[in-house]
């Protein structure tokens, strides 16, 4: 067999272990992993000294198009996560204008993906009081999921779903058989904490800690579960920033619920005495967490208690930024660049196996959002997403580096050890050595058995 692209000698993160092996790739997927391929090919790739991953899989971005095109878009958003090691994505539903929330919003993002995006996505559809009707045809058209908010979005054409408008979704989505990622914070204890502190003038970094406390958090989970035990729904909580929540959500697990988490880079790496020391750029919902907290859910990610690290990619202009009330300012972290290097960083920091960072990065998504076995792991016949990294060259972000759209993010001034040298979709080179490289060629992903025609 001749292939289209030979990569030699790299060191392969694979589920048992990392070896020196060669790569074949042949029409944009895996036709052969081995010692000394030699078939012919138009093009080799010498991976001497670089560990080769699969390609990592997002699935909490928010790229805001069409109509917040100033915020992020499609190309920009994919190139930025192209240089990080990521090739499939998932879009959310909200901070575009419209919200995708029925099928002709989902068909005319999709359009637009498919000319702009470098890297393969897929869409997450919203659930918001109102819109139950249009859930069956989103999904039939492909959606990855459905989102809801149980507190405010932030965003006025995404409103948070109240109890009823939760259950009647929760119903239906257990009925196509989809899964609804949740944002669980609790409505009423967070707007009566902030209301509380801004009538008092309260509006600094403690302040806006103290209005999202994580009982705020595990209460949303624990309502959230319940219901989700009513309906037969099945879960997928996002951002998850506390070790209390992740207990609640395990514990349902092994009750036999249909249940998984995410919790986020930078939950992970920074803490709320980070956020006070860096600024308004740390602010995010739930907020960033005590250092204790924090070093407890990296021990929690370890312990196999947490399912999968996403970035929630959620940028801005730096207008929407820059307040001096924390309250007023955008709440979300700018920097999906750099969640596999986060991943990495630890795992090199805790002495864990490569194959843990290629589990929660790429293995976990790909099956719990039935993308597997073309997505998520290097094998024969899967798709040819990989991603060379170099450990041994340290890598500093600065603001010139950036791919997004608004050049400002959390993650300035951080050396990582290890650094990105070339991602590979479909077996195109989309990036190496700080370029991106080619077309915008990214296809989209609809979970096994949808067949979405556009």
């Amino acid at each position: 067999m001749a292939y289209d692209l030979l990569i030699k000698d790299g060191n392969v993160v694979l589920p048992d272990g990392v070896r020196k092996i060669d790569i074949g790739i042949s029409k944009g997927r895996i036709a052969a992993i081995g010692d000394s391929l030699n078939e012919p090919s138009a093009s080799i790739l010498h991976a001497e000294g670089l560990t080769i991953f699969p390609g990592a899989i997002d699935v909490h971005v928010h790229f805001d198009e069409p109509g917040r095109t100033e915020w992020e878009g499609f190309e920009t958003g994919s190139s930025m996560l192209a240089a990080g090691g990521c090739t499939s994505y998932f879009d959310m539903p909200l901070n575009g204008i419209p919200s995708t929330v029925s099928r002709q919003a989902l068909t005319d993002k999709v359009k637009i993906a498919e000319a702009e995006s470098h890297v393969d996505f897929a869409l997450w559809g919203g659930l918001v009081p109102g819109n139950i009707s249009d859930l069956a045809e989103m999904h039939e058209a492909g959606a990855i999921g459905f989102k809801a908010f149980l507190s405010p979005s932030g965003n006025a054409e995404f409103e948070a779903v109240d109890d009823l408008s939760l259950l009647a979704g929760m119903r239906q989505i257990a009925s196509l058989g989809a899964i609804l990622a949740l944002h669980a914070e609790s409505a009423p204890i967070v707007t009566f904490l902030q209301k509380e502190k801004e009538e008092k003038g309260l509006t600094g970094f403690n302040d806006y800690l103290a209005s999202r406390p994580i009982v705020a958090e595990v209460e949303a989970v624990s309502r959230a579960l319940l219901f989700a035990r009513l309906t037969g729904c099945k879960l997928h909580f996002v951002h998850i920033s506390s070790t209390e929540a992740v207990a609640l959500i395990q514990q349902a697990k092994a009750q036999g619920q249909d249940v998984t988490l995410e919790t986020c880079a930078h939950y992970l790496l920074y803490s709320h005495e980070d956020f006070c020391r860096l600024g308004v750029i740390g602010k995010c919902a739930p907020p960033l967490r005590p250092e204790t907290e924090r070093v407890n859910l990296v021990h929690a990610l370890i312990d196999g208690k947490i399912d999968m690290v996403s970035s929630d990619h959620s940028p801005c202009t730096w207008e929407e930024k820059d307040k001096d009330n924390l309250f007023a300012a955008w709440g979300g972290i700018s920097g999906g660049q750099f969640t596999l290097l986060i991943v990495i960083e630890l795992a090199l920091s805790y002495h864990l196996p490569l194959s843990r960072v290629a589990e929660w990065t790429a293995a976990s998504p790909a099956r719990r959002f039935q993308l597997a076995p073309e997505k998520g792991g290097i094998q024969i016949e899967a798709d040819a997403d990989l991603v060379l990294v170099d450990l041994n060259a340290p890598y500093t972000v600065s603001s010139e580096k950036l791919f997004q759209k608004n050049k400002f993010t959390l993650y300035k001034g951080h050396t990582f050890p290890a650094s990105v040298r070339t991602t590979i979709s479909r077996g195109r080179v989309v990036y190496t050595d700080g370029e991106i490289m080619g077309r915008t060629e990214g296809q989209w992903l609809r979970p096994h058995g949808i067949i979405a025609a556009h």
